[in-house]
């Protein structure tokens, strides 16, 4: 009898992302939408397949998801009170002061921040309130299987990491932010997740695809193996949280 073959989590194709990818707490987008000075529209940049868009949509009468990849629009699933349109976040789709939140959610560190925030100006109406939203490191309650993930990230895959990585650890404290700022309680993402949809989730890292990419895949593989192990049965939950930061301002 042929063995059962091992899963390729590190070559899952476009669609993990959407699949894989954590999702925001409700409480974010309310928190947000109560710090606008209305509710008409609502602008998320760098959408992505809407993760995020999907929840300021339950707040606002309309939200634009403004993204530059065609390919991760075309996994956003369809809601009436969304329109998503491809473009840069240095040259938004949007019109002159018709939008009362602008919100970047995990994708701020990619931009040219000052290009963006002219257009976030520009786009921006009276009072209008902009959010850079990041979300930190994976973490498990202490222990083998933590410790496991941490050296993957920082070692293993440490090289292939983006420069821009490091903004998003240090949760966009050291980004420039020329607004008024305005603090909101601290927050983060909590999952029940089997060693499956973690490991799921790892197949999304920009370095992992760099490391696959560079030959690595044997070394990717032997860490799956070994989180497997640790785990026990896949299949079992465990609590997977991720902090997030949030810089606000007023425009």
């Amino acid at each position: 009898m042929m063995a059962e073959r091992a899963p390729n989590w590190f070559d899952q194709g476009g669609a993990s992302y959407l699949l894989y990818r954590p999702g925001y707490p409700d409480d974010l987008a309310a928190v947000l939408a109560a710090l606008a000075p209305d509710r008409r529209l609502a602008v998320d940049v760098g959408c992505g397949n809407g993760q995020f868009t999907r929840h300021l949509a339950d707040h606002f009468e309309t939200v634009v998801g403004v993204d530059p990849s065609a390919d991760q629009i075309a996994h956003a699933a369809p809601d009436p009170r969304i329109v998503y349109r491809c473009g840069p976040a240095e040259a938004l789709p949007v019109a002159d002061g018709s939008a009362g939140l602008i919100t970047a959610a995990q994708a701020a560190h990619w931009f040219d921040l000052p290009a963006f925030y002219g257009e976030a100006r520009r786009v921006a109406s009276r009072g209008a309130v902009i959010a850079l939203v990041s979300y930190g490191v994976v973490r498990l309650d202490p222990g083998p299987i933590n410790d496991r993930l941490a050296r993957f990230h920082d070692e293993d895959i440490g090289p292939y990491w983006p420069p821009e990585r490091h903004m998003v650890e240090n949760g966009y404290a050291d980004m420039d932010f020329p607004f008024a700022p305005i603090v909101v309680s601290p927050m983060a993402i909590h999952r029940e997740w089997s060693a499956r949809q973690l490991l799921g989730y790892v197949g999304t890292w920009s370095a992992v695809r760099r490391a696959r990419d560079a030959g690595q895949a044997q070394r990717l593989a032997d860490f799956a193996a070994e989180l497997t192990a640790l785990w026990g049965d896949p299949d079992q939950t465990r609590a997977i949280l991720w902090p997030i930061s949030v810089r606000v301002g007023r425009l």
